[in-house]
């Protein structure tokens, strides 16, 4: 049968309308749409090096081949989240040129404490970007949001209505943990954690008052496997456990951790309309530490990227890709050629490798306080391999 050609027309119109009804169901559907960031190294994305630039090399070699602003050799935990849910990466707040706010702001600088540091970056190393610092910008964030939407001039920011259809993400504290652990040791460290933590419980309220009503607060990790530690710390033969770890350290991070549990409890209890999720990656990364080849890894205490050689290739005077003059040669802390390979980056940082594992185990739920089934908001979507 021949179609004239009005049904020639007809039938092409009824066509292009069961494909695009057809795209739009198999479009994957994500109840979040956006991420808000807080956090230091572990989840700053280029942060730091928008204010105090630049990074360099081998930072990136894995991923994106170049520097990124992240201390990684590719992808974050944040990133992978975000690829998760069918987000692009987060931009960092402090990057004014490429960024893109439409799906939400990283706040995370690399070195950021909790608590505000009592000196400058450039005597003790810490960034002047705090968590309080931090709420403060994304409270000025959502100014900004507002007034450019009614003149018009929102190009590369969300709707005003995303902020309480967002994730926030905690991912901040390791540095108010170890930046005085050599010269005040685990007591003196002790005692201003619940601080630590307070702080923390106060910025998710303020979050809340302004729209916020998710929240995933991962937890320290285990510090005394990491290679800089081990190096740098004092300790004795019976403070070393039998996968090489300090046991003192560790401890303290569990005893952290316990603290912010309990206290997130109390805070969700004090918000009934919104989600506070305690996120273990504790645990994930200590078994990545522990059995690293039970995971596809060799090496858990050894840095990729370092200066040395020997158990930890970790110098404190030649960090990762750095260039130093050492015994009077010059030398270069260097990457590895397989970083996926190892648990540990610079022997603070993970590697992508391991990022990746830890994502990929939190989005399965069992590290979720309490039970969040984040794949009944989302149509979580591959990270690499298959889930």
């Amino acid at each position: 049968m021949k179609l004239s050609p009005p049904q020639i027309c007809r039938f092409s119109v009824i066509f292009m309308a069961l494909m695009a009804v057809s795209a739009i169901s198999t479009e994957p559907k994500c109840e979040f749409k956006a991420i808000f960031n807080f956090g230091d190294s572990n989840s700053d994305t280029g942060g730091f090096w928008a204010a105090f630039p630049a990074p360099y090399p081998p930072n990136g070699m894995t991923f994106f081949r170049k520097p990124s602003g992240r201390a990684c050799d590719g992808r974050l935990i944040l990133d992978f989240l975000a690829q998760a849910l069918g987000l692009p990466f987060i931009s960092p707040y402090l990057k004014s040129i490429g960024s893109d706010f439409r799906h939400g702001a990283n706040y995370a600088t690399l070195a950021s404490t909790v608590l505000l540091p009592n000196t400058s970056l450039f005597v003790s190393g810490l960034s002047p970007f705090s968590l309080a610092i931090q709420l403060n910008q994304m409270k000025q964030f959502k100014v900004l949001v507002h007034e450019h939407q009614f003149s018009g001039s929102s190009t590369h920011l969300p709707q005003p209505d995303i902020f309480a259809k967002s994730l926030y993400t905690f991912y901040i504290g390791q540095n108010d943990f170890t930046s005085n652990l050599a010269a005040i040791g685990i007591a003196g460290v002790e005692r201003y954690l619940p601080q630590v933590i307070s702080q923390i419980a106060d910025t998710i309220k303020e979050l809340h008052e302004l729209g916020g009503r998710t929240f995933l607060v991962l937890n320290l990790a285990p510090v005394g496997c990491y290679p800089a530690l081990l190096v740098e710390l004092k300790k004795n033969s019976s403070d070393i456990d039998k996968f090489g770890c300090l046991i003192s350290y560790n401890k303290a991070v569990m005893d952290y951790n316990s603290m912010l549990k309990k206290e997130l409890s109390k805070t969700r209890k004090l918000l009934p309309d919104a989600s506070v999720i305690y996120v273990n990656t504790h645990d994930v990364l200590l078994e990545l530490f522990q059995h690293p080849t039970l995971h596809g890894l060799k090496y858990s205490t050894k840095a990729c990227c370092g200066y040395g050689g020997g158990v930890y290739n970790f110098d404190p005077k030649v960090f990762c890709g750095n260039r130093k003059v050492v015994g009077g040669r010059n030398v270069t802390a260097e990457a590895c050629s397989d970083p996926q390979n190892y648990v540990s980056w610079d022997g603070v940082h993970s590697t992508e490798a391991a990022n990746k594992i830890v994502t990929k185990a939190i989005l399965k739920g069992q590290y979720f306080d309490p039970p969040f089934p984040i794949g009944n908001f989302c149509d979580l979507q591959p990270i690499g391999d298959s889930f």
